[in-house]
């Protein structure tokens, strides 16, 4: 049985790559003087890439961890990627990849203030950044200020922030564009399997939605590894990503255009177009097992 999805009218804020994995911040009043928070526009912010001069875009974890809480999913420590898992972790590779999937898990335990939890991810994602060769952007001084706002969900998401501002700008500033795209995917793929997890005991339209829009991230991922198709980890990455866009090819989506609202002053662009998607039950059940076979290969995980 089909059932149809209302449009929704949705904003995107151009900004720089993984900087916006984890930036966001819960409705309620701030302190505009404290540094490291984060204004309430950066839950809909995405990552921009560009691919052989194509710019794509990748929604970061944040906005489906904000989206899982605003539904009132309870916290479920369950579907973390475990942090024992770290050791098996030995390529750059896998530990791109994972930096991502615990990127999105710590953007998912700050969101649900697990401050305890979220020390642990800060920590799996500093090693694995120092194995990369970003550790300036998760050194002692960052996990101080980290443990010293506890409690502070805006300002703690802030500091991830900034940490993964400083590893973007790393990578780029190396020319490790391979990396980054790494990165993001596997924090999509942990996102995914956040939101297909919590549509099992929680039946939510806006979850279904935000699960058939993937439809073109999916692609946009696919661009993003297909240059690196001759390594055979990558090769099966890819060929899994593949039986995921097959997931999605029946999924109707339909676009309606509207001019985007640019702000010279605060540097943004706008977009305020409306969409409007078909999901069949079947679909979803095909794209979570798709989903959780690509979490598998990526973090060793078998939940």
């Amino acid at each position: 049985m089909r059932f149809k999805i209302g449009s929704v009218k949705y904003t995107f804020v151009a900004f720089s790559i993984l900087g916006l994995l984890f930036s966001a911040c819960e409705h309620g009043k701030k302190n505009a003087k404290d540094p490291d928070e984060v204004s309430d526009t950066d839950t809909a912010k995405t990552s921009l890439l560009n691919v052989g001069g194509e710019i794509i875009s990748i929604p970061s974890p944040i906005q489906t961890a904000f989206l899982i809480n605003k539904v009132g999913a309870p916290f479920d420590k369950s579907m973390l990627n475990a942090s024992s898992n770290l050791t098996s972790y030995s390529t750059k590779f896998s530990k791109a990849l994972n930096l991502g999937v615990y990127g999105a898990d710590l953007g998912y335990v700050t969101m649900y203030d697990q401050s305890q939890d979220a020390l642990g991810y800060l920590n799996s994602v500093r090693k694995l950044g120092d194995e990369l060769g970003v550790s300036s952007a998760f050194n002692p001084a960052l996990l101080k200020r980290f443990q010293d706002n506890f409690g502070k969900k805006d300002s703690m998401l802030g500091l991830v922030s900034t940490a993964y501002r400083q590893s973007d700008n790393y990578l780029k500033n190396n020319k490790q564009n391979d990396l980054s795209g790494l990165i993001l995917t596997g924090g999509w793929v942990e996102t995914m399997h956040f939101v297909t997890n919590v549509l099992k005991s929680r039946d939510n339209d806006e979850i279904k939605r935000r699960i058939a829009e993937q439809k073109t991230t999916v692609q946009s991922i696919l661009k993003l590894l297909s240059p690196y198709a001759s390594d055979k980890q990558y090769a099966d990455l890819i060929s899994k990503f593949n039986d995921l866009s097959s997931a999605f090819e029946g999924i109707e989506m339909k676009y309606t255009y509207q001019k985007p609202l640019v702000d010279p002053d605060k540097k943004t662009t706008t977009i305020t177009s409306s969409s409007e998607v078909k999901i069949s039950a079947e679909q979803i059940k095909t794209i979570t097992e798709k989903i959780m076979a690509i979490r598998s290969l990526i973090s060793g995980a078998n939940s």
